[in-house]
């Protein structure tokens, strides 16, 4: 069965395979503060020469969200998050386990807006003390609808952020993706417009991991108290740090997302040409296909991948692309699009 489930269903890279063999016999203090860690941060660091950043690696995403939003806000504030946020979907309510509410907010293509913010801001300051005080802003980069962020789109909500006296944070769970779209920016403007996000691995070539990275400088200190009381803190932190070094020491982190983009925009281009509709215009490595039930039926026992929604007659479900996608794979999906389509006419 072809496998477009999802971009973590494989193990990781054979540069951070190359790199664990290299240190087999190699020992290590714990808790992230090995010599492993260490170069993997710096090389992290030289991607971003404007800003001087503290860098910690936690094992997954959820949990990379649920530190970094404790370690922001204060009892009574809250995030505001676009109603398709990955922490207002997909995290069983892991933020407000921590007694912090997530304000919610219609999405634009899976975006949030600085109209929005402003909306959601002013509604929260009409009586003020008795609703919860909005602090944080969350986004999606590339979002859950695989869309993603232009330049001016990023630069308008960090300028709404520090009108309010908001703080931004960006979740890069699929952070890959999105800088190897098409895009015109890169990590050092993402580190001038948000006070924290984290890099993706897990969902781009690594075993596990993610790079929380903070800008802000209100906001390192103590970050690694939060991480140990949160469970974030490993003792072999060494291993996350392999992760990162094999990803960004050739720089296999972006070359592993273009493989996946490149891929996805090929089925995307099938949907299209083969007249099956799509949820949205997708701009990485997620795409969302509309079928029948019929084709569905036909899918299904050939091609693993997701139901995102159901609605009459019709399914929406994903299919997502990696670094371990291949050429064969690819064709291999499309014939079986051909033959569906075929078969519901």
């Amino acid at each position: 069965m072809l496998f477009f489930r999802n971009d973590y269903g494989q193990s990781c890279i054979q540069d951070i395979v190359d790199e664990f063999t290299a240190i087999q016999d190699q020992s290590f203090v714990g808790y992230g503060e090995d010599t492993i860690s260490l170069k993997a941060k710096e090389l992290i660091q030289s991607k971003i020469p404007d800003h001087q950043v503290d860098i910690q690696f936690i094992s997954g995403g959820t949990l990379t969200n649920q530190t970094v939003i404790k370690s922001i806000l204060r009892p009574f504030e809250a995030v505001i998050s676009c109603d398709t946020g990955h922490i207002a979907t997909h995290e069983t309510g892991a933020i407000e386990a921590t007694g912090h509410k997530v304000i919610t907010v219609n999405n634009v293509n899976g975006k949030l807006t600085p109209d929005l913010i402003q909306k959601t801001f002013d509604e929260h300051m009409l009586t003020y003390e008795h609703l919860v005080y909005p602090k944080l802003v969350y986004i999606s980069n590339a979002t859950e609808f695989g869309t993603v962020y232009t330049r001016d789109e990023l630069f308008s909500i960090h300028e709404k952020c520090q009108e309010l006296g908001l703080y931004l944070y960006i979740d890069g769970a699929r952070l890959g993706a999105a800088l190897t779209s098409g895009i015109d920016y890169g990590l050092n403007d993402i580190a001038s417009w948000a006070d924290v996000f984290y890099i993706g691995g897990t969902k781009n070539g690594a075993m596990m991991g993610e790079a929380v990275v903070i800008v802000n400088d209100a906001l390192k200190p103590f970050f690694r108290f939060c991480m140990k009381q949160n469970g974030a803190m490993m003792a072999k932190g060494w291993m996350l740090g392999v992760q990162f070094l094999g990803l960004f020491k050739n720089d296999a982190f972006f070359t592993c997302a273009k493989h996946a983009n490149r891929y996805a925009s090929q089925i995307q281009d099938s949907l299209f040409a083969l007249k099956y509709p799509v949820l949205m215009k997708s701009d990485t490595n997620q795409i969302f296909p509309v079928v029948t039930k019929s084709e569905y039926d036909y899918l299904k026992d050939k091609v693993d991948f997701e139901i995102w929604e159901e609605s009459g007659d019709s399914l929406v479900i994903r299919f997502v692309t990696s670094w371990h996608t291949s050429k064969e794979e690819v064709d291999q999906l499309i014939e079986f699009l051909k033959q569906a389509k075929q078969l519901s006419v």
